[in-house]
This record gives structure tokens, sequence and C-alpha cells, in this order.
């Protein structure tokens, strides 16, 4: 499932809500964030960012309980799905031109219309937008929204 809108509109902010609700709902949920750009991998200062910054192809960092691996090479979704494959659902933060379904985030003074390619699944709304084809949720409607993707899972 890809949440798409334009950057701000605060998608971050409702992933960050609406997983406490899906896990609620005994939902294992995992995210992977697209970015369009580049991104600092690691915290500067950290033993894995200096020795990425030596120049180390890639780093892992693990423990009991956690591992991180930072490579340096091109990657897509598809490639990383299936490390979550063990979880009733991913949510992609992004993905606005991916064949997956998408709940788009519009924002009154922030977006400016729709930016993902269908199909959308729902639109997560702050301010007055016409919007057709979809169900309309409010941006912080949680379990709504828990109910819609529990729904569609189901499906």
């Amino acid at each position: 499932m890809a949440f798409c809108g334009v950057k701000n509109v605060g998608k971050t902010t409702l992933l960050c809500g609406l997983i406490p609700a899906l896990r609620a709902r005994s939902l294992k949920v995992a995210v992977i964030k697209s970015d369009g750009h580049d991104f600092e991998p690691d915290v500067p200062g950290t033993d894995s960012y200096r020795l990425t910054r030596a120049g180390a192809a890639g780093v892992a960092v693990y423990s009991p309980y956690r591992y991180m691996i930072v490579r340096e090479m091109t990657v897509g979704l598809e490639d990383l799905a299936p490390r979550f494959a063990d979880c009733h659902l991913i949510l992609l933060e992004g993905g606005k031109n991916s064949p997956y379904p998408k709940i788009e985030l519009l924002r009154q003074g922030v977006s400016e219309g729709l930016v993902g390619r269908p199909p959308h699944l729902a639109y997560c709304v702050s301010g007055q937008f016409e919007l057709t084809g979809a169900p309309r949720l409010e941006m912080d409607d949680y379990e709504g929204l828990a109910d819609l993707l529990e729904s569609y899972l189901r499906r």
C-alpha cells in the first residue's frame, strides 16, 4: 500500500499514527520509505558512518534484536519487499508512480492536487478538495484508515 503526496504533506506523521492502530489489531506492519533523492544512511559519528565514509562498499550492524545493512548499490522496491514476507502489510511511504494501491494525502496550503497515479484506495485530507472515486478520510482518522486497510486485507 503506497502512501503518497507532496513533500511535507504529513506522510510520516500519518504512518506514525496509523501503525499503532494496525498493531492493536494484531497486524504485523513494515514500512519502506521511498526517497526520490539520495539520503544519509547513518548518523554522523557512529562507527558504521565512519566505516562507510572510509570507503566500505557495505556495512552491517547487528545485535541479538535487530540489524541494519547499508550498501552502495542500485535497489528497487521489488528487492526490498521480500525482506518483509512475514508481515501482513507493507506500507510504502512514497511510491506515487508505483503500481500499488494508493492512499493519497492532501493538505490545504501544501497540496495543489493529486500526484499519485491510480488506483487510489482512499484520500486522507486536511482542507477542502474536490475528490471522487475513493473514500475520503480526515488526515488524523487513524482508526478509520485502519478499518479500511483491514477490510482491504480481507479481500
